[in-house]
């Protein structure tokens, strides 16, 4: 193989491990609580431990990797991660499984912005759009199997494979990366340690309140403090980065019309993904009353469009640019789950649910790629790692903001107290992160049309 290949194949390898994680768990949950002696809240942490440690050092993990080595930095979250899948998989109690998962949450932080970074960098702008089209491929089907792949792994053998799987893989990965993968590195000479500190606690703070809100509300001190502390600590690392001299994060790259709307459909795709799939298995189990095993597969159909259609969509992209396919794939979306919020109810067929789940599956097919071609393609090759760090962090903001949402219209007019009660929450919950999806489709409008291959001028400009 090439090196452009191995470098597509170890960062989608990388990718598809940390995106499963994220929602593998969520099918195998009664299972853990059963064994473990967890509490609800417990379970809760189990998930919301390692996305928050994700969150917070997403840019930090960006950052390290333009200043140590892209390569190093890679390597060195696999093994982090590898070896705190381990940790899960001999968890003893809860609070020891929670604590493993935020080492997990950790070692993802500082591989996925560097494998979207790699793959950037080792491919020329005439033909990123097909290699960014499959490694979202293959992240976005670790997301959509993930429940999928947790049922069964918890019907079958039991809850901890869904850890120890990730150990061998993981060394092969490390050994990959490091023999098949050349170092390289960002412009910056010195670490922004006042922007990373500035950038992890104001981001804590706003997934902080994101997570909490479900359970202590939206008008809670605690949300409401942790909320006004993120946006204060956001704005203060917004003007510690306009005057340091090598910025984490370039503000200016935000002047950049292309950056900044797709980065808005990027953050509005991956809140309708997760809030649809945080609720879609549940839907299937309790108010159809299925198994775990049998609620995955009825979300399969999705996951077959995403493979077929993500890498064409990405490699079209570039003949005739982003913004077709990302209107196109959020309005389709956005379509598909508005006709659902309309017929769910616990009787509902599901050949009647099974088109609606192709078109959506096709429309996020064709949205993620583009989006994400659209943002790093935007800035110049020296500043894809710092623009990967953003569209990474904005991406999972997106996803905690969806569940977020989608969990607030669910208990505000439905519940687990019956299937149709369960029916009337679920059918809020889509209705709203439908809506979500049409707003990032007005907000790609105004992205660029056709991509012109950067110049040098145009790159010193970006």
């Amino acid at each position: 193989m090439t090196r452009q290949t191995w470098v597509l194949a170890l960062a989608s390898l990388g990718a598809f491990m940390i995106s499963l994680d994220s929602l593998v768990v969520t099918t195998a949950l009664g299972t853990i609580r059963q064994d473990l002696g967890a509490s609800l809240e417990e379970l809760e942490w189990t998930v919301n431990a390692y996305n928050l440690s994700f969150a917070v050092l997403l840019l930090t993990g960006a950052a390290l990797g333009d200043r140590w080595g892209r390569r190093r930095v890679f390597a060195g979250g696999l093994a982090v991660f590898t070896l705190a899948s381990a940790a899960c998989a001999l968890a003893p109690d809860a609070s020891w499984l929670i604590a493993a998962r935020v080492a997990q949450g950790v070692g993802a932080a500082f591989t996925m912005p560097l494998a979207l970074t790699l793959l950037s960098a080792a491919f020329p702008p005439e033909r990123r759009g097909r290699a960014i089209g499959l490694f979202s491929g293959v992240a976005g089907l670790a997301t959509f199997v993930g429940p999928f792949v947790g049922g069964a792994i918890a019907a079958g053998p039991s809850w901890e494979w869904i850890f120890w799987i990730n150990v061998p893989v993981g060394v092969l990965a490390i050994v990959g990366v490091l023999a098949k993968i050349d170092e390289s590195h960002g412009p910056d000479n010195q670490l922004d340690l006042v922007g990373l500190l500035l950038a992890t606690a104001g981001v804590l703070g706003l997934v902080w309140a994101l997570v909490r809100s479900g359970a202590s509300g939206w008008g809670s001190a605690e949300v409401l403090a942790a909320l006004a502390l993120g946006i204060v600590l956001i704005v203060a690392f917004a003007g510690w980065e306009r005057r340091v001299p090598a910025p984490m994060l370039p503000m200016r790259l935000f002047r950049n019309r292309a950056f900044t709307t797709a980065n808005l459909a990027n953050f509005a795709l991956f809140a309708v993904l997760y809030g649809m799939f945080f609720f879609f298995a549940q839907f299937f189990q309790t108010a159809q009353g299925v198994g775990p095993l049998e609620a995955g597969l009825r979300l399969l159909p999705a996951t077959g469009a995403l493979m077929i259609v993500a890498p064409v969509a990405g490699a079209l992209a570039d003949k005739v640019g982003e913004r077709v396919f990302t209107v196109a794939g959020l309005g389709l979306w956005g379509i598909s789950l508005g006709w659902l919020a309309l017929v769910a109810d616990p009787g509902v067929p599901y050949l009647q649910i099974l088109p609606l789940l192709v078109v959506g599956g096709v429309g996020v097919s064709m949205a993620i790629p583009a989006v994400q071609k659209a943002a790093v393609g935007a800035v110049a090759p020296a500043e894809i790692g710092k623009a990967s760090g953003a569209v990474t962090t904005l991406r999972f903001l997106g996803g905690v903001f969806g569940v977020a949402v989608a969990g607030m219209l669910f208990t505000s007019t439905g519940g687990y107290g019956s299937p149709h009660e369960f029916s009337d929450g679920f059918a809020a919950a889509m209705g709203g992160v439908g809506v979500i999806a049409l707003l990032g489709a007005v907000a790609a409008l105004g992205m660029p049309g056709r991509r012109r291959v950067p110049t040098p001028e145009r790159e010193r400009v970006a």
